[in-house]
C-alpha cells in the first residue's frame, strides 16, 4: 500500500465495519498509487440520524425512504440504491445514484465486494458515479491480479433511461485519427489543412445564420480537396447539410440531435465524455469516436470535471482499445503531446497549440512529428 492510503484514519463506513474496511484497504492497495480524493465519502449502510456531504447512503429499496431521501439530498448526501434485478441470480442488479439533483442508473453485477471496491475507488479521487462504475465492473478476486483495475469492457455495466441508440451504428473513422486540431474559422481550417494535416474540427462560435452556412460549406470543400477528415462541432443539421465526413457533439446534445437521421445519412460521430459513465452512455449510441478529456487544464471552454491526467487517460485507452477510436483532449500542446502518446492514445486533439503558435506552419510539422517518433 502506500504512503498516501490511511483509509483506517477515517470514518469510511457507517455504521463502523472494520471488515469491510479491511477489505477496501486490500483493494486500494492493488489499484496504484493516485492522489488523495478531494472528498472524503462515507458510506452508510444505515441511514444516520444527521446525514452530511460526504455520505453515500445505500439502500436495497428507495421506497421506505421517500420521505427522507429528498432531505438527505438536500443536506448534500448521496443515496444509492441498489436491488437484485434477477431473482435467480442476486448478483445481477440495478443500481442508481442520487446526487447532486441529478440521477445515475445503471445496470450490472454487484460482487460480494462492491462496497469496498467503491470505497476504493472513491479513494482514488473518482466521482462518485464513475467509482459506481468502476465498483459494477469489479470482480471477487480481482485484487489477487497483477493489475487489478477493470479494462475489460465486457464486464463494465450498462446506463439505463437513455433514449434508443439509431438503428444503424455510425460510419466507422480511421482507428488513429493523429493529430487533430480544433479550430475557429474556415479561414484556420483551410490554412492548417494546406499544411498537410487530415483530420481537423470546426470549432465557431457563431449562431446558426447564412454566414454559418458558408463558413461550413468552405470547411466541407477544403475537407474534399486536401482528402481530409472534417468534423463540425455542434451544427448537425448544417453539418449534415453540406455533406461533412463529421459532426462532434457533447453529452448534453444527445438528447437533442436526431440521431438517427445523422446515422443513417452516412455521417461520421464523435461524442465528448468525461469519464466512465459519460463513456458508457457514448458507446450506448455506436459513434465513430470518443472523446476523453479533459486531459489537462485548458481555457478554451467551460469545463464540468477537474483535468482527467495522464493515469486516468492510460487507463481510459486500455478500455477502448479496440473497443472505438479514441481523442485525447484538453489543453495538450508541444511539451506533453508526447507524453500523451506513450499512453497508447492514437488521436490527440489540440487548439492553441496551433491557433497561438507564432509560426503555426512550424507547429503543426512538429506537433504531427510526434506520432511517428
Amino acid at each position: 500500500m502506500t504512503d498516501t492510503l490511511r483509509l483506517k484514519d477515517r470514518e469510511l463506513f457507517w455504521p463502523p465495519a472494520d471488515e469491510l474496511t479491511e477489505t477496501a484497504e486490500r483493494i486500494r492497495a492493488t489499484l496504484g498509487d493516485w492522489p488523495a480524493t478531494h472528498a472524503p465519502w462515507r458510506l452508510c449502510l444505515t441511514p444516520p440520524d444527521a446525514p452530511n456531504g460526504g455520505d453515500l447512503i445505500i439502500v436495497t429499496d428507495a421506497a421506505p425512504h421517500l420521505a427522507n431521501i429528498a432531505r438527505w439530498m438536500t443536506e448534500g448526501a448521496g443515496v444509492i440504491e441498489a436491488k437484485a434485478d434477477n431473482a435467480d441470480n442476486p448478483q445481477a442488479a440495478l443500481v442508481t445514484l442520487h446526487l447532486g439533483g441529478e440521477r445515475y442508473a445503471l445496470e450490472g453485477t454487484l460482487a460480494e465486494d462492491w462496497i469496498p471496491a467503491l470505497a476504493a475507488f472513491l479513494d482514488c479521487g473518482f466521482d462518485p458515479h464513475d467509482a459506481l462504475v468502476l465498483a459494477l465492473a469489479w470482480r471477487d478476486g480481482d485484487e489477487q491480479k497483477a493489475d487489478a483495475w477493470p479494462v475489460d469492457i465486457a464486464r463494465f455495466p450498462r446506463v439505463l433511461g437513455l433514449p434508443d441508440a439509431p438503428a444503424r451504428p455510425f460510419a466507422t473513422c480511421p482507428q488513429k485519427l493523429g493529430l487533430y486540431p480544433v479550430l475557429p474559422t474556415a479561414d484556420w481550417v483551410e490554412r492548417v489543412l494546406g499544411f498537410g494535416v487530415k483530420t481537423v474540427q470546426l470549432r465557431s462560435k457563431k449562431s446558426a445564420s447564412p454566414e454559418l452556412t458558408d463558413e461550413i460549406a468552405r470547411c466541407v470543400a477544403a475537407g474534399r480537396k486536401h482528402d481530409a477528415q472534417l468534423f463540425i462541432n455542434d451544427h448537425w443539421q448544417a453539418a449534415m447539410a453540406a455533406g461533412a465526413y463529421g459532426v462532434h457533439l457533447g453529452q448534453e446534445d444527445l438528447r437533442e440531435a436526431d440521431l438517427n437521421a445523422l446515422a443513417a445519412s452516412g455521417i461520421r460521430l464523435g461524442l465528448s465524455t468525461h469519464g466512465y459513465f459519460e463513456m458508457l452512455t457514448a458507446l450506448h449510441f455506436r459513434p465513430s469516436y470518443i472523446a476523453c478529456g479533459a486531459v489537462f487544464a485548458t481555457t478554451t471552454k467551460e469545463m464540468p470535471t477537474a483535468p482527467q491526467g495522464m493515469k486516468r487517460l492510460k487507463r481510459y485507452v486500455q478500455l477502448l482499445d479496440g473497443v472505438v477510436p479514441m481523442v485525447a483532449i484538453g489543453g495538450i500542446d508541444g511539451a506533453v503531446l508526447p507524453e500523451v502518446l506513450t499512453t497508447g492514445a492514437g488521436s490527440a486533439a489540440v487548439v492553441r497549440a496551433v491557433t497561438e503558435a507564432a509560426d503555426p506552419a512550424a507547429a503543426v510539422a512538429a506537433l504531427r512529428k510526434a506520432f511517428t517518433q
